[in-house]
C-alpha cells in the first residue's frame, strides 16, 4: 500500500488541496511497518488535478485533515481510499498509528 499525506512544513496539511508537498510512504500492511518514504512537491493547485496526479504516483490511500465532498468523490473514482479527520503530525507517526488501528480521526475539517 502507498499512502500519501499533504504536507506543510513537515506536518499534516489541514487541507490537502493547498499543501507544499506530499509524502509518500510505502507500508507493509501485514508487518505494519513503513518500507520507505518519498517526498515529492505537489503541483499548483487545480480542482480535480491531484486524484489522478497521486494515482499516477502509485498512492491509493490519502490521509488528510479535510477534504471537500467533490474531491473524496475523485479520489474514489482512482481508486484511492479517503481518511479525513487526522491530525497535524509528521508522515511516519500518521502512517504507524494508522497502521495499529490507533490513528484518531476528528471532524473532517473542510466544509465545500
Amino acid at each position: 500500500m502507498k499512502i500519501a499525506i499533504p504536507l506543510v512544513e513537515g506536518k499534516l496539511s489541514v487541507h490537502f488541496g493547498h499543501c507544499a508537498s506530499f509524502a509518500l510512504l510505502d507500508v507493509d500492511t501485514e508487518k505494519k511497518r513503513i518500507i520507505s518514504r518519498q517526498d515529492i512537491t505537489a503541483p499548483p493547485h487545480r480542482p480535480g488535478l491531484l486524484p489522478p496526479w497521486l494515482a499516477e504516483r502509485g498512492a491509493n490511500m490519502i490521509i488528510a485533515g479535510g477534504m471537500g465532498q467533490r474531491a473524496k468523490q475523485l479520489f474514489v473514482q482512482q481508486g484511492i481510499k479517503v481518511v479525513v479527520g487526522a491530525p497535524s503530525d509528521i508522515p511516519e507517526t500518521i502512517a504507524s498509528n494508522f497502521l495499529a488501528g490507533t490513528l484518531k480521526v476528528g471532524d473532517n475539517v473542510c466544509d465545500h
